[in-house]
């Protein structure tokens, strides 16, 4: 139940109204968020295995379904936000009754199966208060007042220079990447199989704010070469002219973050920019944007630490210096790959409705890897397959450069 309680103390200091709201078709309320992540339970445990067990209300079936076709009709992702009841304590109270009957099953003798669809159900969780945090970031961006979800005393940000990044090498050859099954995995993370990598260099570190300024005014927002043609319409679109949240004032730049709005840390990671950015990043750098099997054979083996949610920073760190070996790899911010999200080869989708989780999302999307700090502590592992649209920005998404050998 550690899991359920800490989405429950995610919400501890949110209003009604800020539990509601929602800011844009692609984010959700939080209440949503938590009423979602307590059907997936009700529908794909309790009801079907919990003898005796009494559904709270017939009509969450339809206001909290996500996209799995196979259990029903349901709200349109794009209305969420006008859900306006079931309050946020009427949803607590919905997440206490489905806590209870869960109690009591995990009292008695579970098969295999049972277990881990449980397990899925937590992880699932997981990905769930990342988006929570996210989005609750998107909506408080939009108030007047930048309201801040958690302490709003400034973070000291040291004013040093970054060292220059190093490019490490790999041998590439054929490599084994993929969830070998011992343990949880997604089922998109699997099977593993073998790929052939060219020789290539990673950066030790991620793209810094600093760096990332570099790059703004140099004018590249403005440079239609740098950039894909997509990416170009939506710059011409959307009127970007630097990363989601940012603002500069007084020839300083501040960005909008989970503690308020702040000034930029130069040396910490860059996020809350696309893939097309980070894609006109890399070209500009002379550089590009590596390949998650690129990624996953360099993050084999290194320890799963880093700035996770569980800091309570909730802002990337500078990378700390390291004699050698790559850095942030895991925590900080997402890694924007150029590899599409893709099925690996001899993926089957899983039968019933869980087999929706992954598998119809494989299309139109890039992978993103090592995770974030609104991440969950232990969620994450080399094989994690993370993915969003190309023009997606309200993630804690940055990039490491990659060059060929």
């Amino acid at each position: 139940m550690r899991v359920r309680l800490a989405s429950r103390q995610l919400a501890a200091n949110l209003s009604d109204a800020d539990a509601t709201v929602q800011s844009m078709p692609d984010a959700s309320p939080a209440k949503w968020h938590l009423a979602h992540t307590t059907w997936f339970f009700e529908t794909m445990v309790l009801k079907p295995v919990a003898a005796g067990y009494e559904v709270f209300d017939e009509s969450f079936n339809f206001l909290f379904n996500s996209y799995y076709e196979s259990v029903g009709e349901r709200q349109p992702r794009p209305k969420r936000g006008f859900v306006t009841r079931p309050s946020l304590a009427e949803v607590l109270a919905y997440r206490d009754h489905v806590d209870r009957a869960m109690e009591t099953l995990l009292e008695s003798d579970l098969d295999g199966d049972l277990t881990d669809l449980i397990e899925l159900g937590c992880h699932h969780e997981q990905q769930h208060q990342e988006l929570l945090l996210t989005d609750i970031l998107h909506l408080f961006s939009q108030s007047p007042l930048r309201p801040a979800f958690t302490d709003p005393e400034p973070i000291s940000s040291e004013a040093r220079e970054t060292a220059p990044m190093t490019f490490l090498p790999f041998e590439g050859g054929i490599v084994e990447i993929g969830h070998d099954g011992s343990g949880f995995g997604f089922d998109c993370e699997g099977p593993r199989h073998r790929t052939l990598l060219e020789p290539y260099r990673l950066a030790d570190r991620l793209v810094t704010n600093g760096e990332w300024i570099d790059f703004i005014e140099a004018g590249a927002y403005r440079d239609p070469m740098r950039w894909l043609s997509a990416g170009w319409a939506d710059i011409k679109a959307n009127g970007w002219t630097m990363p989601l949240y940012w603002e500069k004032r007084d020839g300083t730049y501040w960005s909008m973050t989970l503690r308020g709005f702040q000034p930029i840390d130069r040396a910490a990671p860059v996020t809350h920019i696309s893939y097309y950015e980070a894609d006109a990043f890399a070209s500009w750098a002379g550089k590009r944007l590596p390949t998650e099997a690129e990624w996953e054979n360099a993050a084999q083996g290194l320890p799963l630490s880093g700035n996770f949610a569980s800091s309570g920073r909730l802002r990337p760190l500078p990378a700390e210096d390291l004699d050698a070996g790559p850095r942030q790899m895991f925590g900080d911010c997402w890694e924007w790959t150029q590899s599409a999200f893709l099925p690996y080869p001899r993926f089957k989708t899983a039968a019933g409705a869980v087999g929706e989780y992954n598998g119809k999302f494989m299309c139109g999307q890039f992978v993103l890897r090592g995770g974030s700090c609104a991440t969950s502590e232990g969620h994450v592992r080399a094989t994690y397959r993370n993915f969003f649209p190309p023009e997606a920005r309200w993630q804690f998404s940055g990039l490491r450069l990659a060059e060929d050998g």
